[in-house]
């Protein structure tokens, strides 16, 4: 006979991951001639729900090492950018309560383009997010109630113990034949 249980637990009832591309531009007082290299470090961030959307709020700095000078003399511009993404999430389940919010970088981010413009710096950066929600759902369980055979116990007859009582029992005492010349 079989019955159905409930048991409540933590599950992954939504999940998404997103791209986003944002332009910027940085203002340096030395007239840029060539971009060494753009990096960017420090990405922390957070996500919060509210209703049917998710909040992610987070910063991280850009660091833009250029010369000047026709190419004689560099510097690096740093700035730190905060952005807010506002992300659309539908539950896989409506019958959820106790949500919680996990947001993960997929991809840091990253430069992927600069250019100059007279005493201006554009440049483009990408990052990719995956949101999870988490909530308590139900789950019901067939429950089979049927108590299992027990397995029978048998004593192993080839113990260390009997193994040397066999031997002793089979052992021969006229086993060595003394061999006369």
């Amino acid at each position: 006979m079989s019955s159905y249980k409930e048991i409540v637990t933590k599950a992954v009832i939504g999940k998404g991951k997103k791209l986003f591309t944002t332009n910027n531009t940085v203002k340096v007082s030395n007239h840029p001639s060539t971009i060494l290299g753009c990096w960017v470090i420090n990405h922390n961030f957070r996500g919060e729900k509210l209703g049917d959307q998710i909040t992610i709020s987070g910063s991280y700095d850009v660091n833009i090492w250029y010369s000047y000078d026709n190419d004689t003399k560099t510097d690096v511009v740093k700035e730190v950018n905060h952005y807010q993404e506002v992300v659309h999430m539908r539950n896989r389940n409506d019958d959820v309560g106790g949500e919680d919010i996990i947001v993960r970088s997929l991809k840091q981010p990253t430069c992927s383009n600069v250019e100059i413009d007279g005493d201006e710096i554009h440049y483009t950066i990408e990052k990719e997010l995956g949101i999870e929600l988490v909530g308590d759902v139900k789950v019901k369980i067939e429950a089979n109630e049927e108590e299992d055979p027990w397995d029978e116990i048998v004593d192993d007859t080839n113990s260390p113990d009997s193994t040397s009582d066999d031997i002793d029992q089979e052992l021969q005492d006229d086993f060595i034949e003394e061999n006369t010349i």
